[in-house]
């Protein structure tokens, strides 16, 4: 075993130029990430640089298979923090071989949106906040669980520490490391109000590179639990009862929300928001009905609200926004499993270009 984790470890750029690139993108249910490697010849820098690539999209639910070639866009690039090196992640978008971006390719949608001059004029900020549950792989059922049973009721768990408090934590700290070495923008993590469900923070991050940025994260925490044998879920409320389910609150401000005069701006955003309610909840992620049910720190599915400090709202305002008079305000409606790609694109397009 120590000879193939030698071998697994080897640093190749002492023996040659060349570079493994691992082309990640989603599959077709929206949520499985899906991933390759290549070699290339040298270090690489701009996404810019890379060569496209293909591979068979009737196996991921994305193309026929008497026509099954789907083309990779490398978009953006991160340090590869299991090869280390000048091995490098690629975050890929999905097009067909006439260059026209498939059904799934969300990312491109996007982009449409954050490179629009008004957007991009208004330097829009995101920071989500990622839950996620950790099972066990033979049974799927939460980390620290007992087998077919429940722990204790919640309350001890959230921000806690000790061993029967928090399950975990080493796949946990493994990622948040992973991820700043990565060079993605994760600015927290923290135990969560269920056992066994954790959260990290990727933010503020500008416009299309949020999404970027929540997906390679994302990738890298499936990567460590399949190395920890561990499953993670994204499933808005993976235990049904008493327990809190998961999403992915995403906190937003614009260049006008964050200058004199902001708390103004936000309102006006949040009326917008209101008057799109249901079009964003369709949008949000699969299952969100059973999370948002008014109970566990969430609005109704059908009711939109906004408070100061209510975290039983569709939209928070914080405190310190209300009092400095600018800021930012956090959508707490996005579930776990939404594509950051939508929501964020979504966000913008309602509050900045006012679509109806």
């Amino acid at each position: 075993m120590s000879l193939l984790t030698d071998l697994i470890n080897l640093n190749i750029s002492e023996s040659s130029e060349k570079i493994i690139a691992e082309y990640v993108w989603i599959g077709g249910s929206g949520m499985d990430l899906r991933s390759k490697a290549r070699t290339l010849s040298g270090p690489v820098s701009d996404p810019s640089q890379l060569p496209k690539w293909n591979y068979d999209g009737s196996s991921t639910g994305q193309a026929p298979g008497e026509d099954s070639e789907v083309i990779l866009y490398p978009q953006a690039i991160f340090r590869d923090p299991f090869r280390r090196g000048n091995n490098i992640l690629v975050i890929c978008d999905t097009y067909t071989p006439a260059g026209e971006p498939i059904p799934t390719n969300n990312r491109h949608k996007a982009a449409k949106i954050f490179s629009h001059a008004d957007v991009v004029a208004e330097v829009p900020w995101y920071g989500i906040e990622q839950e996620y549950t950790l099972l066990k792989k033979e049974v799927k059922w939460p980390l620290g669980w007992p087998v077919g049973g429940f722990p204790g009721p919640q309350g001890p768990y959230y921000c806690g520490i000790g061993a029967d408090k928090a399950f975990g934590r080493d796949i946990v700290d493994a990622h948040y490391k992973a991820c700043l070495y990565a060079g993605v923008n994760i600015s927290g993590i923290n135990g969560e109000v269920m056992p066994g469900q954790w959260e990290f923070q990727v933010g503020p991050s500008v416009g299309i590179s949020a999404g970027d940025e929540v997906w390679i994260a994302r990738y890298i925490l499936e990567r460590i639990t399949e190395i920890a044998g561990v499953v993670v879920s994204f499933d808005p409320k993976p235990i049904e009862g008493d327990w809190n389910g998961a999403g992915a609150h995403t906190n937003y401000s614009t260049k006008s929300m964050r200058e004199e005069g902001g708390y103004e701006v936000i309102k006006k955003a949040i009326e917008k928001l209101g008057l799109r309610h249901k079009e964003h909840i369709a949008a949000y992620g699969e299952g969100n009905e059973r999370r948002l049910t008014g109970k566990h720190e969430t609005a109704d599915i059908n009711t939109f609200k906004w408070g100061v400090a209510n975290r039983g709202a569709s939209i928070r305002v914080g405190r310190d926004t209300e009092k400095e008079g600018k800021g930012y305000f956090e959508d707490r409606r996005p579930a776990s499993n939404m594509d950051p790609y939508v929501v964020t694109a979504m966000i913008a397009e309602t509050t900045i270009l006012g679509k109806q």
